[in-house]
């Protein structure tokens, strides 16, 4: 049974239809990655799936469990309930200013007193060393780089075990020099069998580590299939089109 599936998703603002039956589904441990042009409808994607926008229809399943039926509406606590089986790394690290690395990453598992507070502790601690950051427990976010900071961000999506977890263009706030950290990370989480789905504009990242390839153009998904058969041997003139441009950047 597939982790996610998420079938003729749909969603609209105002008179643009943003996401047009957008269905996919993604296997335990596998990453998929999301390329497509601004505007083509990645994020929004990312957000439906999150429930930080209510999609106009269609359904999401996580291991079997429905959690969007086709025109339901959801209550506010049905929708705090969707958001558990999904992690979400933001582009600008969207860290608590006021709180530690440690107190971000423990914040949400306190609140929602997921376990006791030493190991609520003990976890966000190993998650901080998973991600290098071990000796920055104690730092707040404004003594870290960029970098650090995202992943700091990451652990904290990690700390409530999610599922699925999804980045949206995590590089895309970072230096060069600082893009390498952040993406190594990822490739590590991959290594761990943590299911993700990564918007990303680093094509090189997506064809190495990426199991599959969504590329999205004007709100629905122009191709789809094996990181490297999309990226190498694309079918789509519109994939062909972006993916030349892309990588005429570097």
């Amino acid at each position: 049974m597939p982790v996610l599936q998420v079938e003729k998703l749909k969603k609209r603002f105002g008179d643009v239809e943003v996401l047009r039956d957008i269905s996919f589904s993604l296997e335990e441990g596998q990453v998929l990655a999301i390329i497509g042009s601004s505007g083509s409808g990645k994020t929004t994607l990312l957000r439906c799936l999150n429930f930080l926008e209510r999609a106009d229809a269609g359904e999401i399943r996580v291991n079997g469990q429905r959690l969007l039926r086709d025109g339901e509406k959801l209550r506010d606590e049905q929708i705090r309930e969707n958001r558990l089986h999904f992690g979400l790394v933001f582009q600008g690290f969207n860290l608590f200013p006021q709180y530690t690395a440690l107190q971000n990453v423990t914040l949400a598992p306190t609140l929602l007193k997921k376990d006791t507070p030493d190991a609520i502790e003990k976890r966000a601690r190993e998650l901080l060393g998973r991600v290098g950051l071990s000796s920055r427990a104690d730092a707040y976010p404004h003594q870290l780089s960029g970098g650090q900071q995202q992943r700091v961000a990451i652990a904290r999506a990690l700390a409530l075990n999610p599922e699925v977890l999804c980045f949206d263009e995590p590089t895309s706030a970072l230096d060069p020099e600082l893009t390498g950290e952040v993406l190594r990370v990822i490739r590590s989480l991959k290594t761990g069998g943590n299911t993700m789905i990564v918007v990303t504009h680093e094509i090189e990242f997506a064809k190495n580590v990426a199991d599959v390839v969504i590329y999205m153009a004007d709100g629905v998904i122009e191709e789809m299939g094996p990181a490297q058969e999309v990226i190498d041997r694309p079918r789509s003139a519109k994939t062909r089109s972006f993916l030349r441009g892309a990588l005429e950047k570097f």
